[in-house]
């Protein structure tokens, strides 16, 4: 007598045996997929972000180049306000990677995240702002002139803030979202030791200038006061 004949019946038996190997079927399988949908994801958020550092380190590099220096830069506001020149802006967005695959940005890292979409945010303000000054660039040369500064600002930001993206995805491409944690926090502490460094002699320079300006206000006094 098989030992669970007394308790239940042999097709009672069989039904369990087959139950529990459809129930170990069912776990394995669901494994799998787990294990399957994950390194699916980890594929895709590899392709993502090779991708965007493709876009934006060409961009970037298009930007340095662009970037004037403050001497020219100043040459370049003054004519416009006068106007003698009307600047030609690019009018492309360089977002078509990004627009593309916006919808699955939230399954890169967090890390990650922030610094892309804070650079692609820039972006759409240059080329808004782009847009603004061409229309008024003929008709308004003092407004022309002040945006134009505006823009070559904002170019010196979405360029730092290009490459500190860059910086990121590689980061991230390399040793994954806890690198790219590690490295910014190494980059709060350098921060934090630098401004612990010029404090010192920014308070003093504060001090000089206040004790000149009581030194002078007490010259000008007629009555020394």
């Amino acid at each position: 007598m098989a030992p669970l004949d007394q308790w239940l019946s042999p097709q009672l038996q069989q039904a369990v045996v087959t139950g529990l190997f459809v129930a170990i079927g069912w776990i394995v399988v669901a494994s799998q997929t787990r294990r399957r949908d994950a390194t699916l994801r980890r594929a895709r958020e590899t392709d993502l972000q090779r991708a965007l550092l493709a876009e934006i380190r060409a961009h970037v590099f298009a930007l340095e180049q662009q970037v004037p220096s403050p001497q020219d830069a100043a040459l370049l506001v003054s004519r416009i306000e006068s106007g003698d020149f009307v600047p030609t802006l690019p009018q492309q967005a360089n977002d078509r990677i990004f627009a593309a695959v916006i919808s699955d940005i939230h399954i890169l890292p967090a890390p990650v995240i922030d610094p892309i979409v804070l650079y692609y945010r820039l972006l759409s303000i240059m080329g808004a702002l782009a847009t603004d000054l061409r229309r008024i660039a003929r008709s308004d040369g003092k407004r022309a002139a002040q945006m134009m500064a505006d823009y070559l600002e904002l170019m010196e930001e979405t360029r730092d803030t290009g490459l500190q993206a860059m910086r990121v995805l590689t980061e991230c491409l390399r040793g994954g979202a806890e690198a790219v944690e590690a490295m910014l926090d190494e980059d709060e502490v350098q921060a934090a030791a630098q401004i612990g460094a010029r404090l010192p002699q920014e308070l003093a320079q504060m001090r000089e200038r206040l004790s000149a300006t009581e030194v002078s206000n007490r010259s000008s006094d007629p009555k020394g006061r």
